[in-house]
């Protein structure tokens, strides 16, 4: 393997737990040695009680830029000097920049998705699209449609506890654009019927079709599809979601998390280099077809 560890050497972090299934070390490094550039990526796996600590010591260490991912997108909030609307609207930070003791906190989740799109050559904006589900993912997804211009936005999600402030946050998401935004109750299966039928896109963002909840689909049956939907799904641990095996079946265009997994990387490497990751190469090396 070539040597690129230099005294000039920069870091760039990962901070979350756990964390050594991650390929965002894998992604980044790969990106800097394609373009020659004299950092490396390091996934540090780190407690609660460490946090505080490990930002301290980015500060001290003058390292450039980290990600951030579960658990700590929202408890890394109060260590921020400065944030930006998606984060702030997202109430998630996923991505810091260092600038000389100075940390701004961004949100990318969103824009990784939204250019994930573009990737694929699907045009949403103007137009309606379903969300399922209303977590972290959701709401980077739907704050950045809204953001973008889409026309309309159903999210649907389990009536439980959280609801109403899934409601609230809605009304915030509100001020900043046009977007129609309505949050509705994933039982409520007419009515999900209806929404898909009128969307433009449906995307899974939950984490219903991995780990645990494997070979499961909240879309009871392809009858709920039309034949011109997209279909998206933020999971890329597995290939090939039930969802998205459902889209296959009757010919429809679907996508996995990698391409959101890809292009919110480019949009931390863009902050902490100055510089386009090479996404074709990219693609080739992680095997986004």
């Amino acid at each position: 393997m070539e040597e690129r560890i230099t005294g000039h050497t920069e870091l760039v972090g990962l901070i979350a737990t756990p964390i050594r299934h991650s390929k965002s070390p894998e992604m980044h490094n790969a990106a800097f040695r394609k373009l020659g550039l004299d950092l490396a990526y390091l996934a540090f796996d780190i407690q609660e009680y460490q946090l505080e600590d490990a930002l301290k010591g980015y500060k001290a260490l003058n390292v450039i830029g980290s990600n951030v991912s579960m658990p700590y997108k929202e408890a890394v909030i109060p260590y921020m000097d400065e944030l930006t609307d998606a984060a702030k609207l997202c109430h998630a930070v996923n991505t810091i920049k260092n600038v000389d003791g100075y940390f701004i906190g961004h949100n990318t989740d969103g824009v990784g998705f939204m250019n994930g799109l573009k990737d694929k050559k699907w045009d949403v904006i103007n137009k309606e699209m379903t969300v399922l589900g209303a977590g972290g993912a959701a709401k980077a997804i739907v704050v950045q449609a809204a953001l973008d211009g889409v026309k309309k936005i159903n999210i649907y999600n389990i009536k439980d506890d959280f609801y109403k402030v899934i409601e609230d946050k809605i009304e915030e998401i509100k001020k900043y654009s046009d977007t129609t935004i309505t949050i509705n109750d994933i039982k409520d299966l007419d009515l999900l019927r209806k929404d898909i039928q009128n969307s433009y896109l449906l995307v899974n963002a939950t984490g219903v079709g991995m780990g645990k909840l494997e070979g499961q689909c909240l879309i009871p049956d392809t009858s709920y599809f039309h034949s011109d939907l997209k279909v998206a799904d933020v999971i890329y641990a597995v290939e090939k979601t039930k969802l998205l095996q459902m889209a296959e079946d009757i010919g429809l265009d679907y996508m996995n998390g990698e391409r959101m997994m890809l292009f919110q990387g480019a949009e931390s490497f863009k902050m902490w280099t100055g510089k386009e990751m090479p996404i074709d190469y990219m693609k080739d090396f992680l095997n986004i077809k």
